[in-house]
């Protein structure tokens, strides 16, 4: 989210210094997101196959494909929930007749503000997993190998 709300930063300057308000395409190369995608898509990578490794290790040995089965659950529960996000940002932030965060023309809009408050949300969530994660007792692993 930081790469995303640097990019539109930068974007919407452009925009506001050439004023392309009116324009449906920015000159700008669609390379800039490279970044952010690169992030995003090793941070889904490193986490599926932590959580993978988690469930297999430490859920009963009977639950397992119920919690693999609850991981993709919660990735769906996931966008639903970014779903009614953005629709609860976009009914506050046009609250009082304004363009809004996310209008349809996003050169006048603020979607930097949007990806800010998503790194907020990241924050919160991580001072929560830490705090899970301090707690969390784990299950003792079972040595396959057997000693003489």
């Amino acid at each position: 989210m930081l790469c995303a709300g640097t990019l539109e930063l930068m974007r919407l300057k452009m925009v506001k210094k050439h004023n392309y308000y009116e324009l449906q395409h920015i000159p700008m190369s669609i390379f800039w997101q490279v970044p952010q995608y690169i992030v995003i898509g090793c941070a889904e990578v490193f986490t599926n196959i932590g959580q993978l490794e988690f469930f297999y290790e430490q859920a009963p040995d009977a639950m397992r494909s119920l919690c693999s089965a609850l991981s993709l659950t919660t990735a769906a529960l996931g966008n639903y929930l970014s779903t009614l996000l953005v629709n609860i940002v976009t009914d506050l932030s046009t609250r009082h007749g304004g363009a809004g965060w996310i209008p349809d023309n996003l050169n006048y809009g603020h979607l930097d503000y949007f990806f800010w408050m998503l790194v907020v949300l990241s924050l919160v969530n991580l001072v929560i997993y830490l705090l899970v994660t301090k707690y969390y007792t784990y299950k003792k692993a079972v040595d396959s190998v057997s000693h003489n």
